[in-house]
């Protein structure tokens, strides 16, 4: 049977700032796919990281399919008349565009996709991340598709020996979908020397080169692309297929121990470590710090079991601590240098302006 996993998300709200929706705003969301969802999807499960509402539906439509992406826009903009009502902050912050136009790519929600035929088991992981931009997945899957440090299945494993193909996006190419593909192992460090530059390159999708089946699905979403200014942070979601020809859940899930630097945090303009959370949790510190939670399924038929919350286990509690105290130490540094992201990147209006004043009062010295 061909399943289709779509994960949908958007900002359309939140209490207090950007800490997380109201429990009246993802009702309302849930409420509204539950009665405009019947005979269209299998099945679906609402969540939220930080101040975003992730929707994650199966159904048999394929990718890209203009119903299925007008039910998740229309469940927002539903979500953002509560919203509105409520007085909460940033109503509808995400969705960038007027009216649906047949698929919610282009227009302000991360979206990721994929289409499989379904195993006799298929677990799959599902990503959300707040506080952040798409590259920010780009370390923890290069290291658990190419590095048997990490990922020991490359060489344990006989299924994995050919390795994966890379789809990698120019994120900052704003003409059409700017592609390139890569095969580990033997592109690895041509990989690498994309990934390197988080801003700009990042991983679309990665298919097993044994069976030709997708194993990664990313969203690709950048926000000031799209609205010409700051108006959030991207906040990426991603589906990952987990075991046999692909690797083992504990192996996705252990390059996320690193911490690892990423841009977001306060205004979206800073760098911060990335925190693995449980799920729901909110955002706090600095607007911060970056955080990503994952939630393990089974689908079957299109029917998900319940969510198993990968992040929810006393290991992570110890990650976490070391996460708060890079973070609280990157901060220490405030506006200078590595601490704020380059000039190329800031994303608030205000600065930019600011630079362009400052630029006019230059003088060179005869």
């Amino acid at each position: 049977m061909k399943t289709t996993l779509s994960i949908i998300k958007a900002d359309v709200g939140s209490v207090g700032g950007h800490i997380r929706p109201s429990e009246r705003l993802i009702q309302e969301v849930k409420n509204f796919v539950v009665e405009k969802g019947q005979g269209v999807i299998s099945d679906f499960f609402i969540s939220h990281t930080g101040d975003d509402i992730a929707i994650l539906l199966s159904h048999s439509r394929g990718k890209g399919d203009g119903i299925i992406h007008q039910l998740a826009w229309d469940a927002f903009v539903t979500g953002t008349k509560v919203a509105k009502e409520q007085g909460l902050y940033g109503a509808g912050q995400d969705l960038l565009k007027d009216s649906f136009s047949g698929n919610v790519r282009g227009m302000g929600p991360a979206v990721a996709e994929m289409e499989f035929e379904e195993r006799p088991n298929e677990p799959f992981l599902f990503f959300a991340a707040d506080k952040t931009d798409p590259g920010a997945y780009n370390l923890p899957l290069y290291l658990a598709f190419t590095d048997p440090m990490y990922n020991s299945g490359l060489i344990l494993s006989p299924t994995m020996n050919k390795g994966f193909r890379f789809v990698i996006m120019d994120v900052e190419y704003t003409e059409g979908d700017r592609v390139i593909e890569l095969n580990a192992p033997e592109d690895i460090y041509d990989i690498a020397a994309l990934l390197r530059d988080n801003e700009r390159f990042v991983v679309e999708a990665i298919y097993s080169r044994s069976t030709g089946d997708i194993a990664v699905s990313v969203s690709t979403t950048r926000l000031h692309n799209i609205a010409g200014k700051y108006t959030g942070k991207d906040d990426p979601v991603m589906l990952v297929r987990v075991q046999g020809t692909f690797p083992a859940t504990g192996e996705v899930l252990a390059p996320f121990n690193i911490g690892h630097f990423v841009a977001g945090f306060m205004r979206g303009s800073h760098t911060g470590p990335l925190m693995p959370v449980k799920m729901n949790s909110g955002i706090s510190y600095f607007d911060g710090p970056p955080i990503i939670c994952c939630l393990a399924f089974c689908v079957h038929k299109g029917k998900f079991t319940e969510p198993a919350d990968a992040f929810d286990h006393p290991y992570w509690d110890y990650i976490r601590n070391n996460v708060a105290r890079k973070a609280t130490e990157m901060r220490a540094q405030g506006f200078s240098g590595a601490a704020m992201l380059p000039y190329s990147e800031l994303e608030y209006g205000g600065i930019v302006e600011k630079m362009k004043i400052l630029d006019e009062r230059f003088k060179v010295r005869g």
